[in-house]
């Protein structure tokens, strides 16, 4: 399978392209139901969010009936009885607002997660307690509460936020993660870890010996906890604990063979065992996760995606209930955690989401961490001719083809428009971002000087000192002329630039941002990820 990168609704690329039990491990990190737009994803220079830019998504409900009633009509419909009389259940206890229309929005997309399951597959739901125990009753309804392993608490704060000394409440630190199987016949490989501590100062307290060949190991008794007669045996004259050994004679022989066991100077003494440091696996992991830590504004592997969540602990669930070769799905991919783990660790992958601020910054995140990867992108342009068709065919309202084009350049989409209705994207640039670039989209329309004349004008009406006309078609000769006769940008340091500049939707798809020349450039619309080195060995992400 070839590893597919998604725009869309999860819905629709659920029931379109994704085929019943498929796939052998379910993520998924849906927005919260927190009141909130993720606006923050990109900042203007002096740090505060910009009012006009696109939201990266949008985390706020309200009950429509042609929306929300849709897909309780379909749950209904559906063979998950159990969860169409627990959703009707939360509408007459809740009523039709904004919680239910979140938790319609879940359920008709957790009826579809659970058709691609494999039975020996494994979901993991990563929530917050805003809509968590609701969220767990659905799941009961469409995986069965015999398939709910567990409930993962992620303590991903540690230290206090000023907040926390003005609130009326204890502080929150951690998320929910539910883990649930497809059936009894799922696989799981236990996790261990060395990052606790106290775990680790143990270690260095008990682990004080060195053997014959230099192996450090501590020593631990070989008493039986209960009675055992048929383990009240003498070994080499050494006598049996009160209750008998902890294993059989021919363990005992097999250990002393191996240098297992550690003889007491004296024959009044006992036999112990000696374990050694090398042969520890950790840890173990139990479902309260307090060794992985969030991811701060300073972290390198942050992206600059408001809830990117840390490789390590998709590393975890990966490593937990998949294996190399293995298909990983998430629906709700955002900046791409999930299939940047999944590539790192030999897993096949399948993300979803619904922004193009999502699949651009995804697609960059791969193409920067992996270089020579191959993955397919489907549902956005990948060539002029499909851009055209994105165009004319599938976007009435051309909102989303202008989305789409102003991520190719890696600019910032915007809402509002200038006094003439002329920009669609922002850029800052420069040493401190000090200095503005804008970009004007233009689809079908027939190019002329005109839109040259106007874009000059809505760069002096911004104080941009750049602007860019993307357009579908190729520019006219005056179009050209225009432009270099409009001025150059110049920046003390680095060499001047046209102050309007022309690119082709195709300059856009071969080239990228590199279509755009700007002084200073920084490139981080979207920081880069780091490249990795080894893109195969389960449980090596050189974090």
């Amino acid at each position: 399978m070839t590893n597919q990168l998604y725009y869309g609704d999860n819905l629709t690329v659920l029931r379109k392209s994704i085929k019943d039990e498929s796939v052998d491990l379910i993520y998924l990190d849906p927005p919260f139901n927190s009141n909130a737009d993720y606006n923050q994803l990109f900042k203007t220079p002096k740090g505060t969010s910009s009012p006009a830019q696109m939201a990266a998504f949008t985390d706020t409900w309200q009950w429509d009936d042609a929306i929300s009633g849709q897909a309780v009509k379909e749950v209904k419909q559906s063979s998950y009885q159990d969860a169409a009389k627990m959703l009707d259940a939360m509408l007459g206890f809740l009523g039709k607002n904004a919680m239910t229309a979140y938790l319609a929005m879940m359920a008709v997309r957790l009826i579809e997660l659970h058709r691609v399951l494999k039975p020996t597959g494994s979901l993991y739901l990563h929530c917050d307690p805003t809509a968590s125990h609701y969220l767990k009753i659905l799941l009961d309804a469409v995986f069965g509460a015999k398939n709910f392993r567990n409930e993962i608490v992620w303590k991903r704060r540690y230290g206090s936020f000023s907040r926390v000394h003005e609130a009326k409440k204890f502080g929150a630190a951690n998320d929910i993660i539910f883990f649930y199987v497809g059936s009894d016949a799922a696989s799981f490989t236990p996790q261990y870890s060395f990052d606790d501590p106290t775990y680790n100062e143990n270690i260095k307290k008990t682990f004080r010996h060195v053997d014959e060949n230099g192996r450090v190991y501590r020593i631990a008794d070989l008493a039986n906890p209960a009675p055992r007669p048929n383990l009240m045996y003498e070994y080499k004259g050494y006598k049996p604990p009160k209750n008998g050994w902890a294993i059989s004679l021919e363990k005992m022989k097999q250990w002393e063979a191996e240098g297992r066991l550690e003889f007491p100077k004296s024959m009044e003494g006992r036999i112990q065992r000696r374990r050694f440091l090398d042969e520890l696996k950790g840890k173990p992991v139990q479902s309260l996760w307090d060794d992985i830590e969030m991811l701060s504004s300073q972290s390198a592997e942050r992206l600059g995606y408001p809830t990117q969540k840390p490789v390590a602990l998709l590393k975890r669930i990966l490593n937990a209930s998949s294996k190399p070769g293995d298909v990983v799905l998430d629906p709700f991919c955002g900046c791409g955690t999930t299939v940047h783990a999944a590539q790192k660790l030999g897993r096949q992958w399948i993300g979803i989401d619904v922004t193009h601020l999502a699949i651009g910054l995804i697609e960059e995140r791969l193409l920067n961490a992996f270089p020579g990867i191959t993955f397919e992108v489907q549902g956005t342009p990948m060539d002029e001719d499909a851009a055209r068709d994105f165009f004319d065919r599938n976007d009435p309202t051309k909102k989303e083809f202008e989305k789409w084009a102003v991520t190719r350049l890696r600019f910032v989409p915007q809402d509002k428009k200038g006094k003439d209705g002329g920009f669609d994207g922002v850029k800052w640039f420069g040493v401190n971002e000090e200095f503005k670039a804008i970009v004007s989209v233009k689809g079908g329309q027939k190019v002329g000087v005109e839109m040259v004349r106007s874009l000059d004008a809505v760069v002096k009406d911004q104080g941009a000192q750049v602007g860019v006309l993307l357009t579908l078609e190729k520019p006219t000769k005056d179009m050209v002329e225009w432009s270099k006769k409009s001025g150059i940008c110049e920046v003390e340091g680095f060499e001047p630039v046209p102050r309007i500049q022309i690119v082709t939707i195709k300059d856009a798809i071969t080239q990228r941002d590199r279509a755009v020349r700007l002084p200073a450039r920084r490139d981080d619309t979207f920081k880069k990820a780091a490249r990795e080195t080894d893109t195969t060995q389960q449980g090596s992400l050189d974090l």
